[in-house]
């Protein structure tokens, strides 16, 4: 099987708690874990954002504050662990090391954020080199790598396939705003450079777009690769 490491956006998959896609992506995640070897960081989202809010204005540090935005990570994680349930891993690694262990197994794996400062795109990308993984795929709240912010530039395009070289040229730029379309941050884009796997950006917004990508080869996003080899669909040899 095919190993798969999937960066699971926290606005994608809880934006709040109230319109969460847990059930869903749980569904997905089970149908794919039949062809692939499944491991899934979990982002923070809204949620995560609205506790790092109080932090500060309580008057918490922002190491502090970043701290308690792992721990909202790990809590997400705990909540797609419970959907899930027999197809996943119960215990949420909490490092690389335990991602690894768990990965022995034949369930899902999922973990959250590791450390302050370091977002769980560049957690998942580290996991991708660690195990060997042949993708990854970063489901966000757009659909791919555009040129520049389109909400703001008319003349932006969405890039279908590009090197690693021109990703890190892109996420160099700052003409990205984090939080808008910077789908991800330079600590991955350079171990997915460094790493040589490839990185499949698709809007998570609809869970079945995962399972088009993955199981048929069907997506609307960016894919980063050198080239040389075809990483969809994870059931192909």
């Amino acid at each position: 099987m095919k190993k798969v490491v999937l960066s699971l956006g926290g606005s994608v998959l809880i934006p709040a708690l109230e319109e969460h896609r847990i059930a869903r992506y749980a569904t997905v995640l089970q149908e794919i874990a039949g062809y692939a070897r499944l491991y899934v960081v979990v982002g923070g989202g809204g949620e995560a954002r609205r506790y790092i809010t109080a932090a500060r204005e309580i008057g918490c540090s922002e190491a502090l504050a970043d701290e308690i935005g792992v721990a909202v990570t790990r809590l997400n994680a705990m909540l797609l662990a419970g959907a899930l349930g027999e197809a996943a891993c119960p215990l949420i690694a909490e490092s690389q090391a335990e991602a690894m262990a768990y990965g022995a197994g034949e369930k899902i794996v999922l973990m959250g954020g590791v450390t302050p400062a370091q977002t769980t795109d560049a957690v998942a990308a580290v996991l991708a080199e660690r195990c060997g993984a042949d993708l990854m795929v970063n489901l966000t709240s757009v659909d791919g790598i555009y040129t520049a912010d389109p909400r703001t530039d008319p003349a932006a395009e969405r890039l279908d396939q590009l090197t690693p070289e021109r990703l890190l040229e892109i996420v160099g730029t700052g003409s990205l705003r984090a939080g808008a379309n910077t789908v991800i941050d330079m600590i991955a884009a350079k171990v997915i450079q460094r790493s040589g796997i490839p990185l499949l950006v698709i809007d998570g917004r609809d869970p079945g777009n995962l399972s088009r990508a993955l199981l048929s080869g069907t997506y609307s996003g960016s894919l980063v690769t050198r080239g040389g080899g075809r990483p969809l669909p994870v059931t192909g040899s």
